[in-house]
């Protein structure tokens, strides 16, 4: 469970360690499948949202009953944001499938359009890593966000356990 102290903590290692990686990059446009949630960062609710979906998609092996599946790397979306990161939004773990049809029961799809995006790099273990690349986004006020969507990427070396690795791409203005 996250609690006021792991954040104060990671917020303070955000202080000297930084995760970007790289100024604007054009993703080209690619579909995920998975199960959702609309959560806010308000009183801490998306924390515990978060933990239960991930929970959900683990407990229930969400990742073997995806159709179409392009490979086998987990997506985490944030979109249908109502203001910004203050505000309600959509929060989707699935994975990058090649086509939107015949989506399980229970399932959701969502085509995250070609748009420019700011890398940053979490290393570390996780999800503390990860937290921290986050509070590090959300002070960043040099960063032109445009809430369109924002995905991390859960490859191959997110299994590394303290030396694990999660890609996120927050959507910027040109």
């Amino acid at each position: 469970m996250i609690t006021a102290s792991l954040l104060l903590s990671i917020a303070a290692l955000t202080q000297t360690k930084k995760s970007k990686t790289m100024n604007n990059k054009i993703i080209q446009k690619f579909n995920v499948v998975g199960i959702s949630v609309r959560t806010t960062n308000e009183n801490g609710q998306s924390t515990k949202d978060i933990e239960a979906l991930w929970e959900k998609f683990w407990g229930e092996e969400i990742q073997k009953q995806i159709p179409k599946k392009v490979n086998d790397d987990i997506y985490t979306v944030y979109t249908d944001y109502e203001t910004d990161f203050n505000g309600t939004h959509t929060l989707i773990i699935g994975l990058p499938v090649s086509s939107l049809e015949n989506i399980p029961e229970g399932f959701g799809g969502i085509t995250i359009e070609k748009d420019v995006y700011e890398k940053f790099v979490s290393k570390g273990k996780m999800p503390e890593a990860v937290l921290a690349t986050w509070m590090e986004i959300w002070q960043d006020k040099d960063l032109k966000r445009t809430y369109n969507a924002d995905f991390t990427i859960h490859g191959k070396k997110y299994y590394d356990g303290d030396n694990a690795e999660v890609e996120t791409f927050i959507s910027v203005k040109e």
